[in-house]
């Protein structure tokens, strides 16, 4: 392999939505740097961010059914039972509730959980509380997503932050979706909730990093019993 092969190899692609901010962060460095020359070269740190955030790297996603998988990189801050919101029309009964909290360090695009038929999208504007409080499921704006799997109604919830301004969905009411497959991006800070029938077990622990279409959340054809986890 050449090195220009093995340092391309080594580059994160970016995400398309991604160019026009890394545009706009460019020009504010020229004119930064052009109005304060000594400094202004420090400004050029902020297109170098904006092109990390929208990075979109390739993952292996494990397939096979009745596996749940992460539809986010970050940090679980959550698992346990609640009542999905109402315009998934999911029911008024609990269900398995896990929550992934993006930092602005996070890749931000969204994967599917599960492969199947989206039956239902639905946006809901609202307020930009802090993602990890357990009443921005509610209270914030979100846009939430149905997939009708093999293994059942799977819903997941793309949840907007303090920072996050726009969500956004590539896909459309009634398209079959692939696990792993993109299916949308946060701007800027985040959470996306999953929404599991009652029965299966987490596989995750509150306080694991997960990433997205890789980290399985669930397995719901499992019998296996709560896990344990060690701190170390």
């Amino acid at each position: 392999m050449s090195i220009v092969a093995s340092i391309r190899k080594q580059i994160t692609p970016i995400h398309p939505e991604g160019y026009i901010f890394i545009a706009g962060a460019v020009i504010l460095a020229l004119i930064f740097d052009w109005l304060l020359p000594r400094v202004g070269w420090l400004f050029w740190l902020l297109p170098l961010f904006v092109a990390y955030f929208f990075r979109d790297p390739k993952r292996h996603t494990p397939m096979r059914e009745g596996l749940v998988v992460s539809p986010a990189d970050g940090r679980v801050s959550f698992v346990g039972q609640a009542v999905p919101p109402p315009e998934l029309e999911l029911g008024d009964q609990p269900m398995l509730m896990i929550s992934i909290f993006l930092s602005v360090f996070d890749v931000h695009i969204n994967r599917a959980p599960v492969s199947g038929k989206i039956r239902k999208i639905v946006y809901t504007p609202g307020l930009f509380l802090n993602a990890d409080l357990d009443k921005a499921s509610k209270d914030n704006e979100r846009n939430s997503l149905v997939i009708e799997s093999s293994s059942g109604a799977i819903g997941c919830v793309q949840i907007a932050g303090l920072i996050a301004r726009r969500i956004l969905c590539f896909v459309k009411q009634g398209e079959d979706i692939t696990a792993g497959a993109r299916f949308g991006l946060i701007r800027f800070g985040s959470r996306t909730d999953v929404y599991v029938p009652l029965g299966a077990q987490a596989l995750v622990t509150e306080g694991q990093t997960a990433i997205g279409g890789e980290t399985v959340l669930v397995d719901m054809k499992s019998g296996e019993t709560q896990r344990s986890f060690r701190l170390d």
